[in-house]
């Protein structure tokens, strides 16, 4: 072999390298399978309500019983209907045994979780997913991870970085996009938010990609101007189908304030499905049930760290036997 046919021999393999070390950086990698005893890390709620119903139990079952065991409920954020009808329930349940009143006070708190559509419902060419939700909830790396997902699923997604209000927030989504593995379609800061979600839809359908995720600005959920705002990014994105979902990011550590968030958002684009971020982190983790309770908005996904893996889907029976855990 010459020393011309050699110098091309290894120049097309340093491209060949250079083009796999590309793609192996653009390709996400799988969530990780998590252990079953990871699946449900809600150790401040469940230690929490644990103590409360191991003082309960500890007294039999009489008319203390059922106060602890409401008190328990409310401090954990169950709200005050929830926690009234549970405990309304288990007490005309006539339980014998404390074994029984557990087995009841369990399918009690399922029953208020049940029934609900917690999948996404993507449907569209492409499918549209409006993400919203206040400063702090953790809306940008909660986008992150739902394309990480979506891409493990074998799902093209393209981002919309339609928060022009917020300072360097579309650089902030870039940064999560080139870490998961997305594309970014973005605008001006300050610019019209709107052209930037009807952009995103538009590059998506032309790149015939399956999901296009769409930021929005973490607005005050008080600030009329900019809830009317939000309104016309969904009607623009909407074009002349429909958005899919409206995905809304919740705090869980705001407790019962967020619910004030879910009504106010819930009034100005029809709000399908929530996030419920930072649930590991706080002893208020019953604000599940009091969401849907009292808004009849079911939790989709619960955000349990920071990692691009550290998004579940919410699944009622986990969730309510770690609420249960005494040890």
């Amino acid at each position: 072999m010459d020393t011309q046919t050699l110098i091309l021999v290894g120049a097309v393999a340093v491209v060949l390298i250079v083009v796999l070390a590309l793609v192996i950086r653009r390709t996400p990698a799988p969530p990780p399978k998590r252990a079953p005893e990871e699946s449900g890390r809600f150790s401040k709620t469940a230690g929490a309500l644990g103590l409360t119903l191991r003082q309960a139990w500890g007294s039999g079952l009489n008319d203390s019983t059922w106060t602890r065991i409401e008190d328990g409920l409310l401090a954990t954020d169950v709200g005050v209907a929830a926690s009234s009808h549970i405990v309304a329930e288990l007490r005309s349940s006539r339980p014998d045994t404390v074994d029984d009143a557990r087995k009841t006070l369990a399918a009690l708190l399922l029953s208020e979780l049940v029934g609900s559509d917690r999948g996404l419902r993507l449907v569209n060419e492409p499918a549209i997913i409006l993400v919203v939700g206040v400063n702090g909830t953790g809306k940008t790396t909660t986008i992150a991870k739902l394309a990480h997902r979506l891409n493990a699923d074998n799902k093209t997604v393209l981002l919309g970085a339609a928060d022009t209000f917020r300072a360097a927030a579309a650089e902030q989504l870039e940064l999560w996009a080139d870490r998961v593995g997305v594309d970014v379609v973005s605008g001006q800061e300050g610019g019209d938010a709107a052209s930037v979600a009807f952009d995103a839809v538009s590059a998506a359908k032309a790149r015939e990609v399956d999901v296009v995720i769409i930021d929005t600005a973490g607005r005050l959920h008080g600030k009329k101007n900019l809830m009317g705002e939000l309104k016309k990014i969904h009607r623009v994105a909407a074009g002349e189908g429909a958005i899919d979902e409206v995905l809304l990011v919740l705090d869980a550590t705001a407790g019962q304030n967020g619910l004030a968030q879910v009504r106010e958002f819930a009034e100005t684009v029809p709000v399908t499905g929530i996030v419920l971020t930072k649930l590991d982190g706080t002893a208020k983790g019953g604000i599940v049930i009091a969401v849907e309770k009292e808004l009849e908005v079911p939790v989709k996904f619960i955000g349990l760290g920071e990692g691009v893996n550290d998004l579940e889907p919410f699944d009622p029976q986990s969730f309510v036997a770690a609420l249960l855990e005494e040890s």
